[in-house]
């Protein structure tokens, strides 16, 4: 005898009800507790997720060839504690309580949105992927009305999950199909968050340097702001110890220009100076150099 289709979606969606179970709990434990599980779970991923560790293994040794060799073994294992450590920063944001965070949060520029704000112009926050992106968008929605642009999930009941806890801080989420919808919030004025620094695989990407090395990049921020007029701000953010520090910088002067691939150059080079400021905090596992000029790989599997 078959089961009836809404006891087989109600068992297929077991697994999902569970682990957002787990990540809800998670997100609600206290912060030291936190930080020791994270990466108690950022060693567990070093140690099982061989292909991983390779990828952030070739990126860091990319992207920082004057390091001494132990120095980048170090900074390897660095970034799957701070790895484990923002899966539950992820949760938090969703789900718990950012109140301790607000205490001691310490946020610079805010004057520099205030002041585009009052020209009427819409602001295109560009950042990197950061384990800290969501908490850090949390804390800066305290004080400006923030949207984002992200990758929806395929699993409806996890997108659904998701999005109930970005939508606690966030004005409005878009997903990376609803460009015109986005472009409309940055012409009326809204503030957009935006990382732009994997690889999408659109057609609409050139190659521009990382690091040095050669990666594809999206145009879609100079896109974004030729069509809306928007101000393009960089957006840095880390967690220091156990407080946050955001900063904003100041506009790209003279953004956009007529030549979008030396304008997706500058936002290379700014994300690499997040980068430059907490290392093991940035999303290394990202296979980011896969694709090349050349059709080779920087990756062996």
């Amino acid at each position: 005898m078959s089961e009836s289709p809404a006891r087989a979606v109600r068992l297929k969606d077991l697994p999902t009800w569970f682990g957002l179970a787990v990540l809800k709990g998670c997100g609600r434990i206290a912060w030291p507790l936190q930080k020791r599980f994270g990466a108690m779970v950022g060693w567990l991923a070093f140690h099982s997720m061989s292909a991983r560790r390779r990828a952030a293994r070739t990126n860091i040794d990319l992207c920082f060839p004057e390091m001494d060799a132990a120095s980048r073994a170090r900074l390897v294992r660095d970034s799957f504690r701070d790895l484990g450590i923002g899966l539950f920063e992820f949760a938090r944001a969703w789900w718990g309580d950012a109140e301790r965070f607000r205490r001691d949060v310490h946020i610079e520029g805010l004057e520099i949105l205030e002041g585009i704000r009052a020209e009427g112009r819409g602001v295109l926050l560009v950042s990197g992927h950061f384990m800290t992106l969501e908490m850090c968008g949390r804390l800066l929605c305290d004080h400006v009305p923030l949207a984002g642009m992200y990758r929806p999930y395929r699993n409806p009941l996890m997108e659904r999950a998701v999005m109930e806890g970005r939508m606690r801080y966030a004005t409005r989420m878009f997903g990376n199909d609803e460009t015109r919808a986005a472009i409309r919030h940055l012409k009326q004025g809204g503030f957009l968050w935006y990382a732009p620094d994997q690889d999408m695989r659109g057609k609409d990407t050139v190659f521009v340097p990382f690091f040095g090395v050669p990666a594809a990049t999206i145009t879609a921020t100079h896109q974004f702001a030729r069509l809306s007029g928007c101000a393009v701000v960089p957006f840095f953010h880390r967690r220091e110890g156990d407080r946050y520090v955001l900063r904003i910088g100041e506009a790209l002067a003279d953004f956009p220009t007529q030549d979008a691939t030396q304008d997706t150059a500058r936002v290379n080079a700014a994300i690499e100076s997040m980068v430059r400021e907490a290392p093991s905090q940035y999303l290394w596992i990202h296979r980011r150099f896969k694709r090349q000029p050349d059709g080779a790989s920087r990756y062996t599997s």
